[in-house]
């Protein structure tokens, strides 16, 4: 088969071209986190019979919809119990997580951390745009502080869930965060979480310019999109500051979200652990026939 070289040729190969139009309002980052998975997913030349997409509620949940493959759009807040249904019945089959903010970190949030403490193999690619975008822009578990949403009209008092430290503390074996307006990384994150047996977590800062930015002002789709250029900083730049820099330079970034790899080592995985737990067994009811 011929190279994938244009964004073009690579959505025809990886949608379902019946689907479109998609429901993404104009400047909403879901269809790029999409496209940069699809770019992961074709760099590691991943086989599509053999991988599956799973989602909850919400807008990033419609993501698996558009993608020529199997999948499965579940309940709300359960998509990544399915998913690990879904690897348990067939662990040779690669599984991809699309979920949002609300959907992982508020009503799933417990599945979310089991999945994680057991170290499930499988890739959670959670897109956090600080709100319930699909149901009435509620306020979601990560919105920053202040934050204006319908069920916040006065400004968010609640301290942002920090997803990345939570997985990261479980032991999750690799862990990232990125904006969606640099493709680089972000797609080499998704690639790592891939390959990376045990539990992914790669999460995505992703504008939404209706239920988030129309009602926080943050500008139109360009202001709204440099926003997060401006409050972001890398993991490593910022313990740099927090270490050697002065207080005024301490003062400007202590309430920048941090991104890059949070986290990205190597353990045993649920499924390697149950299998050895079986060969165990089975060796004690070996000796114990030949008694």
């Amino acid at each position: 088969m011929p190279e994938i070289r244009t964004a073009d040729e690579l959505n025809k190969k990886y949608l379902r071209e019946e689907m479109w139009p998609t429901i993404f309002c104009n400047g909403c980052g879901h269809g790029v986190v999409l496209d940069y998975t699809f770019w992961a997913i074709e760099e590691l030349n991943l086989d599509m019979d053999k991988t599956v997409f799973v989602s909850g509620i919400g807008c990033s949940s419609r993501l698996p919809g558009y993608i020529n493959a199997d999948g499965l759009h579940t309940t709300h807040g359960r998509a990544i119990a399915f998913a690990t249904g879904i690897k348990a019945a067939n662990p040779d089959l690669n599984i991809i997580i699309f979920t949002g903010d609300g959907d992982c970190s508020g009503i799933g949030g417990n599945h979310l951390i089991h999945a994680a403490r057991r170290n499930i193999d499988v890739t959670v690619i959670m897109i956090n745009n600080f709100t319930y975008g699909m149901t009435g822009g509620q306020l979601a578990p990560t919105a920053p502080l202040g934050s204006i949403a319908t069920t916040a009209p006065y400004g968010n008092i609640e301290h942002p869930f920090n997803i990345c430290e939570l997985a990261k503390a479980l032991g999750a074996n690799y862990v990232a965060r990125w904006t969606v307006s640099h493709p680089y990384q972000p797609i080499k994150s998704i690639k790592e979480g891939i390959q990376k047996k045990g539990f992914s977590l790669v999460e995505f800062l992703a504008p939404c310019p209706t239920a988030y930015g129309r009602r926080n002002k943050l500008g139109d789709i360009k202001k709204l999109w440099q926003w997060y250029d401006d409050n972001t900083i890398l993991i490593e730049d910022y313990d740099k500051i927090m270490r050697y820099g002065s207080d005024e330079e301490k003062e400007r970034i202590k309430n920048k979200i941090q991104t890059g790899v949070f986290q990205n080592i190597e353990k045993l995985g649920f499924f390697e652990q149950y299998e050895k737990l079986l060969g165990r067994l089975q060796e004690k009811q070996g000796k114990g026939e030949k008694k």
